[in-house]
């Protein structure tokens, strides 16, 4: 009896004919008189059979791990794997599904719960670095930015580049002077758009792109003016032109991290093709070349750096410096990182990974470069005839005459007043560019270095080349034509940052 019980009551068996019945599908659910299950909505079924599922070989049983990474164009592909797979067969996936060759330039980044960003270690496995999943979201993203871009040998490749490029510039992680913001953006209308038509193309296609942050109407203007000059130029051409632009912009390829000083005042550490930079604020107050670090170790939550720096009379001295982080994980990642700047762009092959001590008693981390140095990339790939690969189109948002003239339709008539209301031409929506909430952002300006919003911008930018009375009446043209008619001129806020 107590058999029986057992069997027909136990958990095990409550699952096993819980399971059942939902595999016979809708004569369980009318038998029981429960409502049978919903339809999937037809969006629904489009979105899901939109994103590319990879299923790697000996994935197929239960315990498989379920990957989703968004790559740089805004996809998403999902990928299943083996339960032991590493980090190296998830990115061999990826570049396989990408087609891409030049591969070292790349990785896979994820998130841990304290919001700290890690790039997957190919010789690990997945679900030891990885704790929040599944499924576990990763993001392809641009590693170690090549020094020069003109070594880069696929097109594919570059156009990734651009990409990334137009993902920090638009996050704010890349500042660049006005002038670059409009010959960039520019070039990206050239490359993805061709030739700027007249009769076609207006200002207004221009303001259903997002280039920067603050983007305003005047900024567009003088843009659709820039492409006009670009015109004959292939989307290779625009984007090796934006490339070359992009790689002279001082923070072009820096890695940064926040530290603590040893006097508690926060400083941002700069990781380069050619050292460490060192930033107090906005103002940059050092470099550290990486053939004068001669240290470089980590305790805890505390980074330490030895520097070798000649004096007057050109005798070598010794100089310690020592940062404090928030944490020992983000310590180790800070020095990792180090590392793998320091071999990528200074080393000609890693260093011999396999260590002469027995690992029985081990002092420090076991972590060394394992991929391969710039020199490898640039001169050891292989190179193809011809590839062909499908460029993907930018995300557009409606245009600021349309967003502004249904702001105003639910505005009051006392608001459509340019006295009580000085904003009123400032009504397009905010946007947040497509960055995961966790990316680490350095804002080298306190907020007293913006400009109100009252100062006119033609004291600090320079006119189009058509000449500025030509800017102000199609501005004010625009704004007749979206307010009804309302007479005033607004200038949003610029932010140009000098280091």
């Amino acid at each position: 009896m107590l058999r029986f019980l057992r069997r027909t009551f136990g958990r095990r068996s409550m699952q096993r004919y819980g399971r059942a019945g939902a595999g016979a599908g809708g004569e369980r659910d009318e038998r029981d008189g429960a409502p049978p299950p919903p339809l999937p909505l037809p969006g629904a079924a489009a979105a899901a059979s939109a994103v590319p599922h990879i299923q790697a070989t000996g994935a197929g049983c239960k315990a498989a791990l379920h990957c989703r990474v968004q790559l740089l164009d805004g996809t998403e592909v999902s990928v299943e794997l083996p339960k032991h797979a590493k980090g190296q067969d998830l990115f061999d996936q990826i570049v396989y599904h990408l087609d891409l060759v030049e591969t070292d330039y790349f990785g896979l980044q994820f998130m841990d719960a304290l919001q700290i960003l890690h790039w997957l270690d190919h010789s690990k496995l997945i679900k030891k670095q990885i704790k929040i999943g599944p499924p576990y979201m990763l993001h392809f993203r641009i590693k170690y930015y090549s020094s020069e871009p003109n070594n880069l040998h696929e097109e594919f490749t570059r156009y990734l580049f651009v990409l990334q490029l137009r993902q920090d510039i638009l996050s704010g992680k890349l500042k660049c002077p006005y002038e670059t913001v409009v010959e960039l953006a520019a070039l990206c209308l050239q490359a993805e758009l061709g030739d700027c038509e007249l009769p076609e193309h207006t200002p207004e296609l221009v303001s259903e792109f997002r280039f920067v942050p603050n983007q305003t109407e005047t900024l567009e203007f003088e843009i659709f003016q820039k492409w006009k000059e670009f015109s004959g130029k292939s989307p290779a051409q625009a984007e090796m032109c934006y490339l070359n632009k992009a790689k002279w912009l001082e923070m072009y390829g820096v890695d940064m991290h926040v530290v603590k000083g040893r006097d508690g005042c926060e400083y941002a550490l700069g990781l380069t093709p050619t050292g460490i930079l060192i930033f107090e604020g906005s103002n940059k107050i050092g470099l550290f070349f990486w053939p004068k670090i001669t240290k470089m170790d980590f305790k805890k939550s505390k980074l330490t750096l030895v520097v070798v720096e000649d004096d007057e009379q050109g005798r070598e001295q010794e100089h310690t410096f020592v940062f404090r982080l928030d944490n020992a994980k983000t310590c180790k990642h800070l020095w990792k990182c180090a590392v793998e700047h320091h071999a990528f762009f200074r080393l000609r092959t890693p260093a011999n990974s396999k260590s002469s001590r027995s690992d029985f008693i081990r002092l420090g981390s076991r972590f060394r470069f394992s991929g391969r140095t710039e020199y490898q990339a640039t001169h050891g790939s292989r190179l193809r005839r011809t590839s062909t690969f499908e460029r993907h189109p930018s995300k557009r948002y409606p245009s600021r005459r349309h967003s502004t003239f249904k702001a105003t339709n639910t505005l009051k008539s006392s608001q459509l007043c340019s006295k009580n209301n000085p904003d009123i031409h400032n009504n397009q929506p905010s946007y947040h560019p497509g960055m995961h909430s966790g990316q680490s952002q350095w804002h080298p300006l306190p907020l007293t270095n913006v400009r109100p919003s009252y100062h006119d911008d033609r004291l600090c930018w320079k006119p189009s080349s058509s000449g500025e009375y030509n800017n102000l009446w199609y501005i004010q043209e625009q704004n007749q034509k979206n307010l009804g008619g309302i007479q005033g001129m607004f200038y949003q806020d610029k932010l140009m940052t000098t280091l």
